[in-house]
């Protein structure tokens, strides 16, 4: 008995040995450590393959790499309706509903499960995700991770003309795209307005470059003002960076003009009006059209035809006269405001995050019936 057990044990080391051989086998995930990855901020998140999740964290000027380990796949659920998601968060970490701000939202492309940044009024950074209809808790102080602080970021002590601190701006929006991290944000260099390429899986090299942009609601070329929400989207076979910037215009960077230690500029294709800060953009397509979903902090979502900003062969280049006035492509309004966050669940369900007209703060699917 006692030569059984020990044969049973024996195997079930191996088994284990091997099991974990098999889940730390991927190139991505090699150099990964466990621990706490020490994050202070959450102010942007983002998947790449495999399940891993990017998360930009502002305070420390560092992107973070999680091996989430949520990387069985699943077919997206036929609706998702979830109600005042807020206060069940406030809930979960035992506060309440005007203590919490949710700085963004990601699906997992491959389980579906939704992840949500959140930070506490107290500056504490939390990282949940939906199991089925609950919101769970994703404890980062032991996991296994990656990570590379972003060069010259805009420093900790710089506020703005209002006095706030700009290091919050340090990343403002991240993606991953053929292998590598795409990052956004402010840096210390003359022109702030700062984009940035990391390899992945990180080593120490990445490519920054200054972009300059001319802003049709101010009327003037700007260098300072980052990108607020981009997406790298492919128009007539070519890889480009659109990005929208606060007040609101809309700008294409081809991949191939952003090299490294270069200033770039941007063509502006649309002044969608002042007075809003873009939010999130997801690409979408229907019967081989492809579309933009654009939600604003003070606008219904906006839904652009890629193909209309790829046949707008000019850049504006004159103050929009009318206050709150647009310029340039056409878009379309959708009947959705105060949508907060806006994602891509599969090829023809996106997912909202919307205040809605009673207060309650709503998560729930809509379909590219709007395209």
């Amino acid at each position: 008995m006692k030569k059984i057990k020990t044969s049973i044990f024996l195997f079930a080391c191996l088994l284990s040995f091997t099991l974990g051989a098999t889940n730390d086998s991927s190139p991505l995930t090699a150099d990964f450590v466990m621990g706490d990855p020490a994050i202070q901020s959450i102010n942007a998140i983002s998947f790449g393959p495999e399940g891993i999740l990017f998360i930009g964290d502002s305070k420390n000027a560092t992107v973070v790499a999680i091996d989430t380990k949520d990387n069985v796949a699943a077919d997206a659920p036929k609706q998702i309706k979830m109600a005042k998601v807020d206060q069940q968060i406030a809930t979960l970490l035992g506060t309440t509903a005007d203590e919490i701000t949710i700085h963004d939202m990601a699906v997992n492309p491959i389980s579906k499960m939704i992840y949500f940044a959140v930070h506490h009024s107290n500056g504490t950074p939390v990282l949940l995700k939906t199991e089925g209809t609950t919101i769970q808790h994703v404890p980062l102080t032991a996991v296994s991770h990656s990570a590379i602080n972003i060069s010259n970021p805009v420093d900790a002590a710089k506020k703005d003309r209002r006095g706030n601190s700009m290091r919050v701006s340090a990343i403002t929006d991240l993606n991953y795209f053929e292998g590598k991290v795409m990052v956004s944000g402010l840096s210390n260099e003359e022109f702030a307005s700062t984009f940035r390429s990391i390899p992945f899986p990180f080593k120490t090299e990445q490519m920054h470059a200054s972009l300059e942009i001319y802003h049709a609601a101010h009327g003037k070329y700007e260098t300072h003002a980052p990108i607020k929400a981009f997406l790298p989207v492919n128009i007539e076979g070519e890889a480009n960076l659109v990005a929208a910037y606060t007040c609101t215009p809309l700008v294409v960077f081809p991949m191939n003009q952003i090299k490294p230690g270069a200033h770039t500029k941007g063509q502006t294709v649309a002044e969608l009006g002042n007075w809003n800060v873009p939010l999130d953009i997801i690409h979408m397509e229907k019967e081989g059209k492809a579309y933009l979903l654009m939600a604003n902090s003070s606008r219904a979502v906006m839904k652009i035809a890629i193909d209309d900003v790829a046949n707008f062969e000019e850049s504006l280049s004159e103050k929009v006269a009318e206050r709150s006035g647009t310029a340039g492509i056409d878009f379309i309004s959708l009947p959705f405001v105060n949508v907060q966050q806006l994602d891509k669940l599969s090829d023809s369900q996106f997912l909202m995050l919307q205040r809605k007209g009673n207060g309650d703060l709503d998560l729930y699917t809509q379909n590219n019936r709007w395209l």
